[in-house]
């Protein structure tokens, strides 16, 4: 069978949500619940008279581009599973078309201007389109799980505790700057201790070295449960010294505190 030929598709509007970056954005919907964010619409388009009655349904469907995914891969690594699967047979977004799919709670429409809870998408993500959510054609009671009903894959979450000098270091973060740093590696480690393409993990002596954005942490890992034993800036002592970033000044008073590992 011959593919057909190109096809062209318009961004309808944007999303606008706490989630900046990819290492920020919930793996999965239920972890994004209560997130509240919003849709922009674009003007001129006559979107106005396409939102009528939208208003009258709690939950929605949003269609967007994976705009950060330049490439795809036909098998994938799920969060916590041991074996690679077919990307169809998965949520990646490393598909060949990177279009997602997400159900969101709609708050209210003021305008072009769609609020929403439970938001899961990215910042800057293009919206190509909407669709009311409607429970009995939606949801199917008796649609199964695939090998996601497997006794053994998915494996369980890790549980993840912090030791008490990373328990310091957060504290600190916390009230000096008002950064919480905690959460991201929480989210990042309780799918194990192993490195998958989303993860940056690597051996350091009898324990782990993770980096989430411009933080790493060192952990140990025990059965089903990780224990981070302390955090450190990401950035080298040269970059400390002469950047200008006021984001930096989080990482000088850290290391000053602490020192380096």
């Amino acid at each position: 069978m011959t593919s057909p030929g190109q096809l062209t598709l318009q961004p309808i509007g944007v999303v606008r949500s706490p989630f900046k970056e990819r290492v920020d954005a919930p793996r999965q919907p239920s972890a994004a619940r209560g997130v509240e964010g919003s849709i922009e619409l674009y003007s001129g388009r006559n979107f106005e008279q396409a939102l009528e009655d939208i208003a009258s349904f709690n939950f929605i469907w949003v269609v967007f581009w994976f705009h950060l995914n330049t490439s795809w891969k036909p098998k994938v690594s799920p969060p916590r599973s041991g074996l690679r699967r077919g990307v169809f047979a998965t949520r990646s977004p490393y598909r060949p078309n990177p279009i997602g799919l997400s159900v969101v709670e709609l708050l209210k429409v003021d305008g072009l201007t769609l609020s929403l809870r439970s938001l899961d998408i990215l910042d800057g993500t293009p919206v190509l389109d909407l669709k009311p959510y409607v429970p009995y054609v939606d949801s199917l009671p008796n649609a199964s799980s695939g090998w996601l009903e497997a006794p053994s894959d998915p494996q369980p979450e890790f549980a993840v505790e912090f030791a008490p000098l990373a328990v310091e270091q957060l504290a600190f973060l916390r009230s000096r700057f008002d950064l919480e740093i905690g959460q991201r590696f929480v989210a990042a480690l309780k799918l194990g201790p192993e490195p998958q393409a989303f993860r940056r993990i690597r051996r350091d002596g009898a324990g782990y070295l993770i980096a989430v954005k411009d933080w790493k942490a060192r952990f140990v890992a025990f059965q089903r449960t990780i224990t981070v034993l302390d955090f450190q800036s990401g950035h080298r002592a040269r970059v400390l010294a002469t950047g200008e970033d006021a984001a930096l000044d989080a990482h000088r008073a850290f290391v000053a505190q602490f020192g380096r590992a």
